[in-house]
């Protein structure tokens, strides 16, 4: 057995214990992809990332949940850059680039007060339409047909991580819901991989937009990520391409996530639709605590 030191941060807070937690392992350079997966399967989390020197960018970051590898965390991102930049593995600066399997990517970083706000480009928006059943899809979600917004499509979208968007009418449907994930491949025939996002544009809080939640893929070995990076990005795309098309500007939208867990957080997504659509999403993370890890 070799133990390993993995930085828990929880992201998308300020508040240890909310959020959405992330383990980040900085020693990573000689870590086989059979050791990261084992790490992050030992760690617990619905996400870990290891960080390795990258030729193309200032630091390249592969993320893994607890069974594959995955292209790209917005989560984990947060998380990653501020370990890396308090624990002095980068030097302090505004810009950085970052290597994933989803492209390289631009990171902006900001420090207000204590914490650092980190700013995170997407992939270019993609979108594929859903051709399932609807009521079998209400069914997984323990929810009833009537409840999803008819008002607008159901789509697999992607800014770099591909997720089924589900529009939902009302957010008292949210608690109700109990996901049967392993019924996911077979409802999502196209993409029998892809996680479900239902979201609505109605919030707890006075302070938010949108609302979500987001279920796992049964192949990912977890259940509910608490507050999403990724999926928060494709809720903006989806935003701005089917819900305000004609808004051609640069503006911000605020989802609200974790409330069913406990582990309510924030990000702030970044829309720019002048010319092409572009995405971005900003967060915070704070450090909870270091976890010595046996593989």
């Amino acid at each position: 057995m070799t133990q390993i030191e993995v930085y828990h941060y929880d992201a998308f807070t300020t508040k240890p214990g909310k959020g959405n937690p992330a383990g980040i392992i900085l020693n990573s350079e000689k870590l086989t992809t059979e050791d990261m997966q084992a790490i992050t399967k030992k760690v617990g989390f619905n996400e870990c990332a290891f960080p390795i020197s990258s030729a193309i960018a200032d630091v390249r970051i592969r993320y893994f949940t607890p069974g594959h590898e995955t292209p790209l965390c917005g989560h984990a991102t947060m998380a990653s850059m501020v370990a890396l930049i308090e624990q002095k593995k980068l030097p302090e600066k505004e810009q950085y680039t970052i290597e994933t399997l989803a492209g390289t990517l631009s990171i902006h970083v900001k420090k207000i007060g204590s914490h650092y706000q980190i700013r995170m480009e997407h992939a270019s928006p993609q979108f594929v339409k859903f051709n399932g059943s609807k009521k079998k899809l209400a069914s997984a979600l323990n929810i009833e047909e009537n409840e999803i917004d008819t008002r607008y499509p159901i789509v697999y979208g992607s800014t770099g991580q591909w997720t089924l968007c589900i529009p939902i009418s009302t957010i008292e449907s949210f608690e109700k819901m109990k996901p049967n994930t392993a019924t996911f491949p077979t409802i999502l025939k196209e993409m029998p991989k892809a996680s479900v996002h239902p979201f609505s544009f109605k919030a707890f809080n006075l302070d938010a937009d949108m609302h979500a939640r987001h279920f796992s893929s049964p192949y990912s070995g977890t259940i509910e990520d608490s507050v999403t990076g990724t999926a928060s990005g494709v809720m903006g795309a989806f935003y701005a391409t089917y819900v305000k098309p004609y808004r051609k500007e640069n503006y911000s939208l605020i989802v609200e996530q974790g409330q069913e867990l406990k582990r309510d957080g924030r990000v702030t997504v970044h829309i720019q639709n002048t010319n092409d659509l572009k995405i971005a999403i900003s967060g915070t993370a704070v450090f909870v605590q270091t976890i010595i890890i046996d593989y």
